[in-house]
């Protein structure tokens, strides 16, 4: 589990000595349509933010997987997004509401041939990436932190 958890009210640091600059939770219905609605406001967000075009194609990317994977394997009828900006990473968050006991998993070549690839996608675009039970209610959030060279405003969004 990583240091700090997403999707929690409290707004803390998501690593050791890292400050929250800003933060934007939203949530989407549960169906496979809500993934290009993810990535839009997640880019009007990023865009409001200052941050660079790159920052927004590999958040869109990591965005799109996370949520087409909690789509797929919720039994929830919405799912958690979160943006978190740190000074030099920008932490994304999904949660689903329940699913089944095994949690995200990397799968190798010739696992799954049609499904299975969007978490590798992740690994190859992410500083650092995890999944944990949510520590409350139902659920489990997977989590990716992007490094950026960021705007250093020091503002805390809600």
């Amino acid at each position: 589990m990583a240091p700090g958890n997403a999707l929690i009210p409290q707004l803390t640091g998501a690593g050791s000595g890292t400050a929250v600059v800003r933060r934007y939770a939203f949530d989407v219905p549960s169906r496979t349509d809500s993934v290009s609605v993810a990535r839009r406001r997640s880019r009007e967000k990023l865009t409001g933010w200052g941050h660079h075009e790159e920052l927004h194609e590999t958040a869109s990317l990591v965005i799109s997987e996370l949520v087409t994977n909690a789509v797929i394997h919720t039994a929830g009828d919405h799912i958690l997004c979160e943006l978190t900006d740190l000074r030099r990473a920008l932490r994304i968050a999904v949660r689903d509401l329940g699913c089944g006991p095994a949690g995200p998993r990397l799968c190798h070549s010739g696992e799954e041939e049609e499904r299975g690839r969007g978490l590798l996608l992740v690994d190859a675009v992410s500083s650092a990436w995890g999944s944990h039970d949510a520590p409350y209610g139902l659920g489990r959030i997977v989590w990716a932190e992007l490094a950026h060279e960021g705007p250093g405003k020091a503002v805390l969004e809600c």
